[in-house]
This record gives C-alpha cells, structure tokens and sequence, in this order.
C-alpha cells in the first residue's frame, strides 16, 4: 500500500491543478445532483420487533388519527383573567383554533372553543381548559411522518407568530411535530471550532500557508459530504439530525488527518528533499496511517447496524462517508495543494523557517516520555484507577429521552410545556397511546379502560375510539409524571406486564403501548439489550484490523481495553452532568435528563473510531522507530517525542470543534457534544500520552509477539510506510529523541 500511496501522492504534487480540477468537477457534479435531484432528509424512528412498534402499526392499519405525529398550540390570558371570565379571550381562541384547523395537512384539533361555550364545567370535562380556566389547548392531529415535512411545521410557527400579534393571548407551540422537524441551529459550533483550530494549527505550524491547508482540505471535505446526503437517501433514509453530527465528527477527522501530514511534509521537506518527493512520502507514512485511521473509524461507525435500529445505523452511514471522503481528500487533494504551495509553505509565518535537519522530536516530551517509563508501574496504575473512577458514575446510567422541560425558556416549545404542566399536570405533556387488536374479543375494551385507569400511575382516561372494521381500540392514557421521569417508565413497564395481562388473560386480545414516550422508553431498553453485543462487535473488529496492521497480538488487545476505559470515562461524565446535575449550569442546561437512548451507542462508535486514530499515529511512529533500534523502551519513548505534540494539537482542534456544540440549545446535541470532548479529552492525555507508554513499557518486547502460525497467514502491511520506497538518501533516524528541535 505504501508505494501505491507514494505513487499517488508524487502525482498530486507533480500535477496538482490536475488534481484539483477532477475533485472541483465532483464537486459540482455531487452539489448540482444534489440541488436537483436530492431528496429530503427523513426522520422514522420505527424500530422493528417493538411493542411501541406494534402499536403504531395497529393504529396505522385502523387509520387512527392517533397513529400520526401531533403539535399543540397553547394559549393563556396575557392578564390575569381566565377563559370563564372574558369573552375576548374565547373570541380569540375561537379564531386561532379556526386558523389550525385550516392548515394543510392537520386531520383535526380538538374544540376548546366549542367547550367554553358550553359553560366552563364542559370547558373542564373535555380536558382542553385547565380547571382554572387559564389554559387552554388545540391539541393538532397530523398524519404519520413519512407524510410530513419541515415545511408543515414552518407553517405551524407562522400561524403562531401571526396569532399572537395584537392578541390578548399568549400563543406557544410544541409536540412531536417539532421534535420530527426543528432543525437545531447551525454553525456556532463548526465556526468555534474553525476558529479554535486556525489558532492551534497557526502556532503549530507557525505559517499562515501551513495553516491554512488542513482548514481547506477540511472546509471542502465537509461541504461536499454534506451536499451528497440528500442523495444517499435513495438508498437509505438519512435522518435529519445526520448532518450535524457528520459536520461534529467530519469537520475535527479531516482537520486531524491533514495535521498529521503536513507535519511529515514539513518535516521531510526540513531534511532536504523536493516538494514532489516529500509528498510523495508524506503520504505513503503519514497518509497510510491516515488511510488504516478513517478504516478504524468506519468500522466502528459501521458497527451500529448490529444495534439493529435502522436510523442508527442510516446516520452512521452518513457519518462513514464523509469520513471517507475525508480520507480520500487527505491523500490526494491534500497533496495537490502541498503541490501549489511548494516551498512557500514555511513563509508567511510567526517563526523564522526552520534549519534543514532531522527536527522530529520535542524535548519537553522526549523528557516526559522518559519520566512516564522510569516509573511505568505508577503511571499505569494511578492512571487506570482515575479512569475506573471516572467511570463509575455508568453504574446509574438512566437510559431515556429529555422533554421539552430540558429546553431553555427561550424556546416556544419550553413555555408551551410549563403551560400544559401547570394547568394539566405534567403527564398531559406526553400521553399513552395505547392500541388494541380487538378483532376477536371487543368486550375486552371497558375493563381495560378501567384497569387504566386505576393505575396508580395514571390520571386520566379519555373516551375510546373503536375502529370496528379492522377491529382496533384506541385509548388515550395520561401519566401522573413527566415524560421523562423514571416513574412514567415505570408506569409503562407495569401496564405491559401486570394490567394488561390481567385483563386479557384468556382473551386473543392484545394491546400495545405507543406514543412518543413509549417509544423511546423501548428502544432505551433495546439499547440495553444491543448494547453489549454492539460494544463487542466493534472491538473484534477493530481487534482484527490493529492485529494486521501493525503484526501483534497484545497492542490490539491493549488499544481495545484503554479504548474501553476512555469510552467508560465520557460515560460516567455525562451521567455526572446530566443525570446528577453536576455542573449543569455550566453548559446551560435548565434541569436534569436521562442520557438520551441512542447516545451510547452513537458515541461508542465514534469514540472508538477516533480513538483508533491516535492509536495508529503513535503506534506507527513506535514501530517505526523499534524496527531500526530493536530497543522497545527507546522505541516508546521516540515515538511519544516525536508525536505527542502533534496528537495533543489535534485533539485540541478536536475538542474545541466538539465543545462549540455544547453551546446548542438542545440537551441531545449538548450531550454528544460534552460526550465527546471529554473522551477525547482523557483519550489524548491520560490514555495516549500515560497509558500507552507506561504499558507498553512494562510489557517489554512482548508489545510485538506474533504466532508463528498467524504471522504465516497474515499478509505483510508496511504500516510505516518505507518498505519498497526508493531511497532519497535520507533514513528515518533511529534515535530522533537526540534532538532538541521540533516542526510542531
């Protein structure tokens, strides 16, 4: 592979307007298909074999209204008076529930309106006028998702916007229409990040033009991946929430892959060789690194189809191929612009362009990464005994989704919420729907509503609707608690396992639990389920690749179990944060939420991969230095010299990119955004740079045993990249720790 890459790299340079010219003709061909022929991104958060599932379908087959997504518009008196007592207050209810009802797509609201005019005890009854009279609410019924988009809740926030002006009514909005659609602000956190790593890459480098080539390749990389979603959903359905986390992740891997060359290049090119031939090898060593990193990712990304929820596994889809393109931008548009800078990639700079010579190593690291292996056996242990700390707080992990309560009050949909909670009761926020296959058996239906209803987890009850031609059953149960809460959990697990098996025992009856709240309650418990076997797929096959990268059984397995550490670390911070409250007011967050169903699994998958990254930029410089010295110890201690700095300056970039997100509103994006920081955080400073030289100091030459049997069955893979390059006249220096300058 390394002459492949070193071919390919001379060329870009050799050409590199070529180059350039075929990856600006994909470009406009990728941005123009996707402008006329893109389709829209699509949120279906259906999860085969549940019973939240099975509920919807059973509504579906009934054509109950009740199967579809719904939005509430919440209205209350500005003053202090109440529905019961001003007649402007109904007239204006009555015209903003007209207006509703005339939107397209709404199949029907409810009729606060028509209530208060029959006096306000009908008013209370039909549970759209809170028993005070201040709150009334047009519960809006749309039609399933898959007929729906975005612009269906534009016009619902239009007609808002509209009602409450010159109104005597406080109008708010919320639901599930908003949740399927309400696209979270964009650009705050890549500029953050943008800013951050110009920054980081600026005193890196220490040359405007050095700097400004990963921020490029980076910029081009995203812009491109981004604009092919809109395609890729002819193949599969790419949730709308893909593009930001694509951007989070695609923005810091591109930035990091074209960091790591550009410092090979500058440093090939500081030992004397041309432009051309120093790409050239930039990217057969660096690059191939690079090629093996984004495979670890994409692996790890790829990996959640074993979790077996299918818009998972469409956003790691997404996510994979702006990796990928990251990847592939790296070795060769990268390069191509290394090609047009040439020399001048030192100029313009903070510094005096550095001496031709051999600078590779960094002092500072060179001495820590003494200090860390004379003193291996303490490092090792303090540093797991932190992380093992760290991720304790996992053994209350809380799986479950965050109400529109956790949104700041800034947000319609926050003040919508405080609206229903405080004149309804916090339940009303997040109803049960519960469906009931009664084709054989439809006497079941009034003792199941009674059963309901005696539940201590329920308040309310209302009227059934029975579809006798398909012979489904709907009732609409409302909880005690939030929809967040653990008891509303707790009250759903009870109905499914005590109430209804007490009333239908003996009947072909059955019923099933559907509704938002229900919905991500199961796949929290589906997680659970998959979660295990996700984590173990991931590791097996990242195990496999490490193995025949780098020909060695213990560092795969290590990298596998520090990787596991640090991923448990970020774990336990967001359980601190967002479960405890720890610091919650640090990042904005109005209360505490449970971690968010499929925040696990997403963040295993990308943690890993990224992980992976740092794993296989020291371990190549490692085994680099071991092949020429032989000397295991020196090996470490050459390697952390001449990569600390640049892995420490990469997951700053990283970090920052991350932590611009946790400035969002919404607590899901806050929590992969904190998530991910932290891990890389603890991955490249107490994994990456205590860890792994402690460890693989105290197990010695054992770091490269292979079995004669397996090292037979293995292809040869020259992960540094020197096998069959010709030679320049120049070696890799078998002790770079000697000296005292350093590129970055």
């Amino acid at each position: 592979m390394s002459r492949v890459l070193y071919r390919v790299g001379r060329f870009a340079a050799r050409r590199p307007w070529t180059v350039i010219g075929v990856w600006a003709v994909v470009a406009v061909l990728v941005v123009g298909a996707s402008g006329a022929f893109g389709q829209k991104l699509q949120d279906s958060f259906v999860v085969p074999g549940l019973d939240s599932t099975q509920a919807t379908r059973l509504l579906t087959d009934a054509q109950s209204d009740s199967g579809g997504l719904t939005a509430q518009v919440v209205l209350t008196p500005l003053d202090d008076g109440t529905f019961f007592e001003s007649a402007d207050a109904r007239a204006a209810l009555a015209e903003v529930q007209a207006g509703v009802a005339d939107l397209p797509k709404v199949l029907g609201t409810t009729d606060p309106a028509g209530a208060l005019a029959a006096g306000p005890k009908a008013a209370i009854a039909s549970g759209s006028v809170s028993s005070d009279g201040r709150v009334a609410v047009i519960r809006v019924q749309y039609p399933v998702v898959e007929e729906l988009d975005v612009g269906d809740l534009d016009t619902l926030k239009q007609l808002g916007a509209s009602a409450q002006q010159d109104s005597p009514l406080q109008v708010e909005l919320s639901g599930e229409l908003f949740f399927a659609f309400e696209e979270a602000p964009t650009g705050v956190g890549e500029m953050i990040g943008l800013v951050v790593a110009v920054i980081v890459l600026l005193v890196a480098f220490g040359s405007f033009i050095a700097m400004g080539l990963p921020i490029a390749m980076a910029l081009f990389g995203l812009g491109l991946g981004i604009s092919s979603m809109s395609l890729i959903t002819y193949l599969v359905d790419i949730p709308s929430f893909a593009p930001q986390m694509a951007a989070m992740v695609g923005l810091g891997v591109g930035i990091d892959y074209a960091l790591f060359l550009v410092t090979r290049h500058r440093e090939y090119l500081a030992q004397g060789l041309s432009v051309e031939e120093s790409a050239g090898r930039a990217v057969a060593t660096a690059g191939q690194a690079v090629v093996f990193a984004g495979g670890a990712v994409v692996i790890a990304i790829l990996g959640l189809a074993v979790a077996g929820i299918p818009f998972l596994t469409a956003a790691g889809i997404a996510i994979s191929v702006i990796v990928l393109i990251m990847v592939v931008a790296a070795v060769t548009l990268l390069p191509a612009l290394l090609g047009v800078a040439g020399t001048r990639i030192n100029r313009h700079g903070l510094r005096r362009k550095p001496a031709p010579g051999r600078l590779t190593a960094s002092v500072g690291w060179l001495r820590w990464g003494r200090h860390v292996s004379t003193n291996a056996w303490a490092y090792a242990v303090g540093a797991t005994v932190c992380l093992l700390a760290l991720t304790a707080p996992v053994l209350d992990l809380r799986l479950g989704f965050p109400d529109e309560g956790a949104l700041p009050d800034t947000r319609t949909e926050r003040r919508a919420y405080d609206l229903v909670a405080d004149g309804f009761g916090p339940g009303s926020n997040g109803p049960l729907v519960i469906a009931v296959d009664v084709s054989n058996d439809p006497s079941v239906v009034d003792p199941l509503v009674s059963a309901v209803m005696a539940d201590e987890g329920i308040a309310a009850v209302g009227p059934q609707q029975v579809n006798t031609e398909v012979g489904v059953a709907t009732l609409i149960a409302t909880p005690t608690t939030a929809p967040q809460d653990e008891t509303t959990l707790d009250t759903i697990t009870r109905l499914r396992a005590e109430v209804f098996p007490r009333v239908l025992d003996g009947s072909p009856a059955r019923a099933h639990i559907g509704g938002q709240t229900a919905i991500w309650a199961d796949m929290g418990d589906k997680v659970g389920d998959r979660l295990p076997v996700f984590i173990g797929a991931v590791i097996a096959l990242s195990f496999l690749l490490l193995v025949l990268a780098f020909r060695s059984v213990l560092v795969p397995l290590k990298a596998a179990l520090l990787n596991l550490l640090s991923v448990g670390a970020a774990y336990g911070v967001l359980v601190a944060v967002f479960q405890w409250g720890w610091g919650m007011g640090l990042i904005g967050l109005e209360s505490t939420v449970p971690i968010i169903s499929f925040i696990p699994l997403l963040m295993f998958a990308i943690l890993f991969g990224l992980s992976m990254d740092y794993e296989v930029f020291l371990l190549s410089r490692i085994r680099e230095h071991f092949r020429i010295s032989g000397d295991n110890e020196a090996s470490v201690i050459g390697g952390i010299a001449s990569t600390a700095r640049v892995i420490t300056s990469a997951a700053l970039i990283m970090i920052s990119v991350f932590l611009g997100f946790v400035l969002g509103e919404d607590p899901a994006v806050k929590m992969m955004g904190l998530g991910l920081a932290t891990a890389i955080l603890i991955d490249a400073t107490i994994v990456r740079m205590i860890l792994v030289p402690a460890t693989m100091t105290l197990m010695g030459d054992a770091n490269w045993w292979l079995p004669g049997w397996l090292d037979r069955l293995l292809p040869t893979i020259d992960t540094d990249g020197w096998a069959g390059l010709p030679d320049p006249g120049l070696e890799p220096d078998p002790q770079p720790a000697q000296h005292e300058g350093a590129l970055v």
